[in-house]
């Protein structure tokens, strides 16, 4: 594994950097986004900014992990480690595979548990759409490949109008909720769309081209 190479994508849907683990519920957090989309690695000792700092012991950060993934996440999840070193600095590589038990919950600082999501380099509160597919074990590969016209269809409607609701597109599209569902939650994951929930209503974006 080149981490040189991995540090330098920078943090993405699949790719995390933690200087060290202090907090447990951060870290689940992480590890049920990942776990709820397609999995990732998590480089501890490597700072947001990427540069390299070592992890001071290897064993503690290993001991907070399993901790958190095992009492904090639930159903629990199984990282697996690698230790790497860099430049003489230790780096631990944290694999967390993409989850057949999907959703997974992460535990909060005022004991409630919640769904997180990974989009682009963020881990973020899954929404009730996401978290419906994500039940249904909606995992099909390539499924958007059919829904090529009503993918084109929300794409230019949002380039003119900046954002439509589930009630929108499927109107739009005049296709059952159901399916135009599928559809909004195939985009997110691939990173197409975003997610975004205001008080009244949850709506979704063109997903920033970087």
């Amino acid at each position: 594994m080149n981490i040189k190479r991995l540090i330098l994508e920078g943090e993405n849907v699949s790719l995390d950097f933690k200087k060290t683990i202090s907090n447990n519920e951060k870290i689940a957090k992480t590890l049920v986004a990942f776990a709820n989309n397609r999995g990732g690695k998590l480089l501890i000792g490597v700072a947001d900014d990427g540069s390299i700092k070592g992890v001071k012991s290897e064993d503690e950060e290993k001991y907070m992990i399993t901790k958190s993934a095992h009492l904090f996440c639930k159903p629990a999840i199984e990282p697996k480690f690698e230790e790497i070193y860099v430049d003489d600095k230790l780096v631990l590589v944290v694999d967390i595979p993409k989850s057949d038990t999907k959703p997974h919950y992460a535990l909060d600082d005022n004991k409630k548990w919640w769904v997180y999501f990974r989009v682009k380099d963020k881990s973020v509160l899954a929404s009730k759409i996401i978290v419906d597919v994500l039940k249904e074990g909606n995992h099909e590969n390539g499924q958007l490949l059919s829904y090529s016209e009503h993918e084109k269809k929300l794409l230019s409607y949002l380039a003119e109008h900046g954002r439509i609701t589930l009630k929108e597109y499927s109107k739009l599209t005049r296709s059952a909720y159901k399916k135009a569902q599928k559809i909004i939650v195939s985009l997110i994951l691939t990173g197409v769309i975003l997610p975004h929930t205001s008080e009244k209503e949850e709506y979704f974006t063109a997903a920033d081209i970087k």
